[in-house]
């Protein structure tokens, strides 16, 4: 595999790990195996720390199908707390608020989730990497300021319930680039009267990469130190 030319990888995303830092990782076994002092490699969609799954890199002149791969349909596993939100809408920070759920039964669940087929508005989390006036909105966050983030026009294809095992629900969502999964936990927790922040994301599939495609990341950084040194030996034939 020519990591110069340009190749696509595809890594299942280790839990507590940034998207930068398995780039960075994997950048840094290839320059280090080849002895190269720049390497182009990006992937293709973040998925925040507390996230795992189907996290797509490209390397050398492949980078220009980022781009390509960031359009494509995500799908995703999520699991919701009702009765409970968080500022993150996640586990990041704790719980700053707690919401009646005996009322919440599969039958509304059903009814609610339908709400969310389609074209929806969806308002990103503040604490994210959406772009407010030139900074990232985590930044004012993070300095406990509060700025307006414009709502964005999302496609839901598909949402289903996996299991509800109150007050956990685990469903599978079908949607567009730019969807926000800790953000339709929110949605869904209000429309609920209640509410809710995501426990657990795993991206499973980028269009037709699914999760079963994947290398786990210490799979993967063998196999790059394999393919560099065979690269590596082949050129020293030539």
């Amino acid at each position: 595999m020519d990591f110069l030319e340009g190749s696509v990888l595809y890594v299942d995303k280790p839990l507590n790990w940034t998207s930068f830092n398995v780039v960075n990782r994997i950048r840094w076994k290839i320059r280090k195996t080849l002895d190269l002092k720049k390497l182009k490699i990006g992937h293709a969609g973040t998925l925040d720390p507390l996230a795992t799954g189907v996290l797509i890199l490209c390397t050398g002149k492949a980078t220009k199908r980022i781009e390509e791969f960031q359009y494509q349909t995500k799908e995703y596993v999520a699991s919701l707390m009702l009765g409970a939100t968080t500022p993150s809408f996640d586990q990041e920070l704790p719980v700053d608020a707690r919401f009646p759920t005996e009322h919440i039964n599969r039958a509304l669940i059903d009814e609610t989730l339908l709400r969310f087929v389609g074209e929806i508005w969806q308002k990103p989390p503040i604490y994210s990497a959406v772009k407010v006036e030139g900074k990232r909105a985590y930044d004012y966050a993070r300095k406990g300021l509060e700025v307006e983030i414009q709502p964005k026009l999302l496609v839901i294809d598909e949402i289903e319930v996996l299991e509800y095992l109150h007050p956990v629900l685990k469903i599978r969502v079908v949607c567009s680039k730019g969807t926000y999964i800790r953000a339709l936990a929110r949605d869904i927790g209000l429309a609920l009267n209640s509410g809710a922040h995501l426990i657990a994301l795993e991206r499973t599939r980028i269009g037709d990469v699914r999760l079963s495609d994947c290398w786990k990341l210490d799979d993967l950084l063998r196999y790059v130190e394999e393919e560099c040194i065979r690269y590596k030996q082949e050129a020293a034939l030539k």
